[in-house]
């Protein structure tokens, strides 16, 4: 338990990097479990498998909205149970959250193979493309469950305190992902198949590695416990009511998904669908570095918000607020610099599409710092129990923007209107979510003030029996020490 209270203790900035550094790792190796196959895929089977892949985007968004829903949520509730000394419901949530992944893989391996050829038409498949995308989802589909716990329980490891080890487990997985992407695509020439091959046990090697730490380590301050396995719906809505917001938001991405490449058809064809491929994994690399950062600050938030330390959890906000914006603006000034290197890492020397991509990718991303004050405003709010506040910001960014501009937008300017519905989005929600974080900050602040006066009035009624020193032996958030005259006059 040392290991947990240090989180309200130590210095946030050693502890946000300490905690973000390994995030940022994870999440960019977690882009890389997709990336890595693109680039195999279009580096060596061309521009239509290339787009074949874009085309699955909406089904995996779908896999990682539910492992959002159930990971992220139950991240969040065991940093808040640890951080107000309950480890055994903590442990509870654990089990509860193996559970919800068992049934959830279930319900979507069924639905995948049975609405696989229906699917694919509707998110924009083409006779030059269907195959690709279904040869690359029939198995990533039957071990889904495996994704589950590789990359959903793996929240779960940040949340108990061992950011390393989770950092760990995905650079394992990512590595065996790489090795195994070269053996069956070049050597063995599987083709897409060995793409999805290589990246599905890719994740049963970091399923196998989280699996013995919650069961065997030392390490871990929590435990998977069979008697925890049975569901206890309490911690399901629980569950449910925190990570709705990152699920309904992955959920919306899955949608815009399905709406842009619609578009890229009408507008661009089967080689913009590919650009929005290679665009998109780009993309993904910023998104993850900003996911990295806020994952890493969420066990802090969520310690010190449920400890009542709440002069520590807007100097957390703040300085994670300060990290996002900074790299975003590093990252995106570095894509613009040599926005042909980057679409070329997904492409096998197709002009047309490099043209496209190239001019897709500096409209697209124009603007995309300003996502780091949406992405980490946004899943601050989940952080720390408000999920409603998050769940409307994630929504109305996509759902509310996001699909209309790419809807309005090509009318008039073709598919470079597609492009530009992510700056103008990025602006508008930019905004909003400022406003709500100055809001914020003033609650904060005021029930900092309440939670001092609190403590004076309870710790000075102490003071005020026989044989107590003159002064209140207490430190309010600041570590003022209160004269016991001032505290008699709290109690007035």
């Amino acid at each position: 338990m040392e290991k947990i209270k240090r989180l309200g203790e130590e210095k946030i900035n050693k502890l946000l990097i300490e905690f973000s550094l390994p995030a940022i790792i994870s999440s960019l190796v977690f882009a890389l479990y997709n990336v890595v196959d693109r680039m195999f895929i279009g580096k060596c089977l061309g521009p239509y498998a290339m787009a074949g892949i874009s085309i699955t985007f909406p089904i995996f968004t779908i896999y990682i909205a539910v492992g959002m829903l159930v990971g992220h949520g139950g991240g969040s509730i065991v940093s808040l149970r640890l951080g107000q000394g309950r480890k055994e419901e903590a442990d509870h949530v654990l089990g509860n959250v193996f559970t919800l992944y068992g049934v959830f893989s279930v319900i979507l391996m069924t639905l995948g193979y049975l609405l696989m050829d229906r699917l694919m038409i509707i998110f924009g498949a083409t006779e030059n493309t269907i195959m690709y995308a279904k040869d690359y989802l029939y198995i990533i589909n039957f071990l889904v469950l495996f994704d589950f716990i590789a990359m959903g329980v793996n929240n779960l490891l940040r949340s108990e305190g061992n950011p390393k080890f989770s950092m760990i487990i995905m650079i394992a997985g990512a590595l065996t992902n790489v090795f195994l992407d070269f053996i069956f695509i070049f050597v063995l020439d599987y083709g897409i198949k060995g793409a999805a091959m290589a990246t599905a046990i890719a994740n049963i090697v970091g399923s196998i590695m989280v699996l013995y730490h919650f069961l065997y380590s030392d390490r871990s301050n929590i435990k998977l416990k069979l008697k925890y396995l049975k569901p206890d719906f309490k911690i399901i809505k629980e569950i449910f009511s925190i990570g709705i917001s990152p699920f309904s938001l992955q959920l919306a991405n899955s949608l815009v998904a399905v709406f842009a490449n619609r578009a890229l058809l009408i507008y661009g064809g089967d080689m913009a669908v590919g650009a929005m491929g290679a665009i998109n994994s780009v993309f993904m690399f910023l998104m993850m570095t900003l996911s990295g950062i806020i994952q890493g600050a969420q066990p802090l938030l969520g310690y010190n918000y449920g400890a009542q330390k709440y002069d520590r959890v807007k100097k957390i906000l703040n300085m994670a607020l300060l990290y996002g914006m900074i790299i975003s603006l590093v990252l995106t000034a570095f894509i613009m610099r040599t926005p042909e290197f980057f679409i070329n890492l997904f492409n096998n020397g197709n002009h047309e599409l490099l043209e496209i991509g190239i001019k897709g990718i500096r409209i697209f991303m124009a603007l995309a710092v300003f996502n780091a004050i949406y992405v980490i405003g946004a899943n601050y709010f989940q952080a720390v129990g408000q999920a409603n506040k998050s769940l409307f910001l994630n929504i109305f960014r996509q759902i509310g923007l996001f699909i209309p501009l790419i809807i309005i937008l090509p009318k008039y300017f073709g598919l470079n209107g597609i492009w530009f519905a992510a700056p103008v989005s990025d602006v508008i929600i930019f905004v909003i979510t400022g406003v709500f974080l100055l809001k914020n900050n003033h609650k904060l602040n005021e029930m900092a003030i309440n939670y001092g006066l609190m403590s004076i009035l309870v710790l000075c009624q102490y003071s005020s029996q026989p044989n107590t020193n003159f002064f209140c032996i207490f430190s309010n958030s600041t570590g003022e020490i209160f004269p016991k005259k001032l505290c008699l006059l709290s109690l007035l």
